[in-house]
């Protein structure tokens, strides 16, 4: 489980003194980190549970522009994400858990989390191009074939996680021998923050360069502008607060081990947990900032699910240039 450190993980059969100790002075921590994530699970899912709804019963995305498929798949994956919620608040206030749970519970967890960063940042370069260099036939043909790219990304992402059913994070009920630098847990290390960082380096040049661009070739529509930027902006920026700190602390937490006191483990360990929590507020914002920031999709989503807005709703002529 990636929310309890290894002090934290009991032995299949009885539950260990020093687990029980840090779960019992860390009760409240937990019980609250917990809510948060029950929280995030009940918005998360009803919100995406309806958008993927209008993906494939109104806008029957697979008829769709490109990005449409992209975006189903970046809602799919912040659902299957969703899905595991339970269990991690279960086990927020727990210390003990199923070893075979607590390995299928990691691989859902790492490749559905790695799907929705993938699907994020092949939208933004999608929109780069589309931006930027729509004169650029062949990239753009490229990113034209959306479901053999969707194919590409789930299964290499599933390869890619086999490691985490293996050696995950807090070592599911596994003993001291399974703490060394195997090359398992190497190649588990490299793909947890490869998939972060350079995505989120990716969106960054993207953004930059989509709103460079839209500064040049905007003329009088001002409104239109600084609301496409603000949109290219905050992907950016939800991107960074949801999972740059939590890699960070990652980090933190491979350099220190087995070179500090337990005390200071246990409080590392606490602030990766909450850290965590936050990381899946990721699956609650991408499908507003993704979907809902489309004029022509929000208005079906305020018409089917939100009719009493409707009237307050003002009229508006296109979607976002960003969304084009």
């Amino acid at each position: 489980m990636e929310n309890m450190n290894s002090t934290l993980v009991p032995t299949p059969d009885t539950i260990d003194k020093d687990c029980q100790e840090n779960v019992d002075q860390n009760r409240v921590l937990y019980i609250f980190y917990s809510s948060v994530v029950v929280v995030q699970f009940i918005l998360g899912f009803l919100l995406n549970i309806t958008v993927i709804h209008l993906f494939i019963f109104k806008l029957k995305f697979w008829k769709s522009k490109t990005i449409d498929i992209f975006l189903f798949n970046l809602v799919l994956a912040d659902i299957l994400l969703l899905i595991g919620l339970p269990v991690k608040a279960y086990n927020f206030q727990q210390c003990s858990e199923q070893k075979v749970v607590c390995k299928v519970q990691l691989f859902l967890q790492f490749i559905n989390r790695g799907a929705s960063i993938a699907f994020l940042t092949i939208i933004s370069i999608y929109r780069y191009y589309s931006v930027v260099h729509p004169g650029r036939r062949k990239v753009r043909s490229i990113l034209k074939r959306s479901p053999q790219i969707s194919v590409f990304i789930w299964v290499l992402l599933g390869i890619l996680t086999i490691p985490a059913m293996y050696q995950s994070f807090i070592r599911c009920n596994s003993s001291e021998k399974d703490k060394k630098l195997t090359a398992i847990v190497i190649l588990r290390e490299i793909v947890f923050f490869t998939q972060i960082f350079i995505p989120f380096f990716v969106l960054v040049y993207c953004s930059i360069r989509i709103i460079k661009r839209l500064q040049q070739k905007s003329v009088g529509d001002k409104t239109k502008l600084w609301r496409a930027m603000f949109l290219v902006t905050s992907v950016v920026f939800v991107f960074a607060f949801c999972f740059l700190p939590y890699a960070f602390t990652r980090a933190v937490q491979l350099k220190i081990s087995g070179l500090v006191m337990k005390e200071e483990k246990v409080t590392v360990v606490k602030l990766f947990d909450g850290l965590l929590c936050l990381s899946y507020l990721n699956c609650l914002l991408d499908p507003i900032l993704y979907c809902l920031s489309s004029s022509k999709f929000k208005k079906l989503y305020i018409s089917m699910y939100l009719p009493f807005l409707l009237e307050k709703e003002k009229p508006e002529s296109s979607e976002d240039t960003a969304d084009d």
